[in-house]
Parts: structure tokens; C-alpha cells; sequence
């Protein structure tokens, strides 16, 4: 059974960063790709970035030269860095292993001054 345990979110003042983790247990994770989603009160759960086996990534236009997406295989862990964060990017983030279908209990991240 494929567990996923997200952490690093929090309150973080306009333009400031947080660094979120999500670590894998449960299967060969070097092999599967990784993906992070958000939902803000109210609205639908969003896809913000993936990363395949090869480390080939894609973004949310949203996102787009702020997020980047990253992972360590000896670590069974994907990252996601966020920086020059905006209040709407206000959500709950979820990393999830889309072959299983698997995903982590979430992490509250709030942008606010």
C-alpha cells in the first residue's frame, strides 16, 4: 500500500517562500511519476506541477517560473519549492502518485500579511 506524507507548509508573508515535501512509502518510487495539487475553499482541486520518472516536469501557467517541482529518489521524496508567493495561492496542497492513485493527507499553505 502506497502511503504519502506531505509536510513544510504554513502561514508565509507575500513574496515569501515555503518549501513543501512529500514522502513515499510503499513501492518502487523512482519509477512512477509525482504530481501537486491545491484546493482553495470553495474551488477545485487543481493540478500546480508533476514530474515524470525521467524528472520531466509541467506547470500550472499560474505557477510558472515561481514553483518548481523536484525529486530525490534515494529519498523517496518530491519537493515542491514555492517562492514569490501570492495570496491566491492560498490553499491546501496535496501530493499524490497518480499510477495508484495514492494520495497524502495534505498541508495548509496560507499567504498573508
Amino acid at each position: 500500500q502506497v502511503q504519502l506524507v506531505e509536510s513544510g507548509g504554513g502561514l508565509v508573508q507575500p513574496g515569501g517562500s515555503l518549501r513543501l515535501s512529500c514522502a513515499a512509502s510503499g513501492t518502487i518510487f523512482s519509477i512512477y511519476a509525482m504530481g501537486w495539487y491545491r484546493q482553495a475553499p470553495g474551488k477545485q482541486r487543481e493540478l500546480v506541477a508533476y514530474i515524470n520518472s525521467d524528472h520531466n516536469t509541467r506547470y500550472a501557467d499560474s505557477v510558472k517560473g515561481r514553483f518548481t517541482i523536484s525529486r530525490d529518489n534515494a529519498k523517496n521524496t518530491v519537493y515542491l519549492q514555492m517562492n514569490s508567493l501570492k495570496p491566491e495561492d492560498t490553499a491546501v496542497y496535496y501530493c499524490t502518485m497518480p499510477a495508484f492513485g495514492s494520495w497524502g493527507q495534505g498541508t495548509q499553505v496560507t499567504v498573508s500579511s
